[in-house]
């Protein structure tokens, strides 16, 4: 009898044990809970980030167009040059039209990239607009053959160094097809690889009340902005794991509590 009496009263190692991984299980939701907050704080952060970027775009695009040489000079220094608007006159080489594929308004077709010889001397690859599927041939849209110099309005734009994702075909310069806009490639299949190349693009403004071939003005503003969402997704994770705690403690108690009744 004595001896069942002292093992019955020998202090069990289970309440320590349990002790200890309740412990832990708290420890490891803290650090998790400190990095959803983290997480959903940076968000945030990129969130305002985001919105005094665009909202220095929008401004920028407002400013009067200022000659292509002090667009050159900002490139040159490093500043950023994107979206800027430009002017500059020269003549267009029709014959050397560069096709990207794109869509505008929901159709199919290409942007019109082509060389203009400035008075400079220079060449500058300018997007000249959409044209559908099928009016790639310069032939097939007479009204944008008019020669002699012109003056060109629209945004600087950077020209990408490398493709932009695995997912993007490679270009088909041979074809006259390109899926990224490689400057250098294009100027290589037209064959002014000795030109003095500008080293960005330049988006064309649309004429006013103009419908002819090809649109100009296609310029997007491709800056996805999805931090507010994403930081709702860190923050709400955040309080789950509260709930799932809270919910786990009030269990714990209420089986205390029973077990003591």
């Amino acid at each position: 009898m004595s001896r069942s009496t002292d093992h019955d009263a020998r202090p069990s190692s289970r309440p320590r044990g349990g002790r200890v991984r309740t412990v832990v299980a708290l420890v490891l939701a803290a650090v998790v809970f400190c990095i959803l907050i983290a997480l959903g704080t940076w968000q945030v952060q990129r969130l305002h980030w985001k919105e005094g970027l665009l909202a220095t775009i929008h401004e920028r695009m407002r400013e009067p167009p200022v000659p292509l040489k002090r667009i050159e000079a900002m490139h040159s220094a490093g500043k950023p040059i994107e979206y800027r608007p430009v002017t500059v006159r020269g003549t267009f080489d029709k014959t050397k039209e560069r096709h990207f594929l794109a869509t505008h308004e929901g159709a199919p077709g290409f942007f019109v990239y082509t060389p203009l010889s400035t008075e400079d001397g220079e060449t500058l690859f300018v997007n000249r607009g959409f044209v559908p599927d099928g009016r790639q041939d310069p032939a097939s849209r007479p009204d944008s053959l008019s020669k002699g110099p012109v003056t060109v309005t629209g945004l600087a734009r950077e020209a990408p160094a490398q493709k932009p994702s695995w997912v993007v075909p490679a270009n088909e310069p041979k074809r006259n097809i390109f899926y990224w806009k490689d400057l250098q490639a294009m100027a290589a299949s037209t064959g002014l690889t000795d030109a003095r190349l500008v080293p960005f693009f330049v988006d064309a403004a649309r004429k006013p009340g103009s419908n002819a071939l090809p649109i100009g003005g296609v310029t997007v503003i491709d800056l996805p902005n999805n931090h507010l969402q994403y930081a709702v997704t860190w923050y709400g994770l955040a309080l789950v794991l509260l709930a799932v705690l809270a919910g786990s403690w009030y269990r714990r108690r209420d089986t205390g509590g029973n077990e003591r009744r």
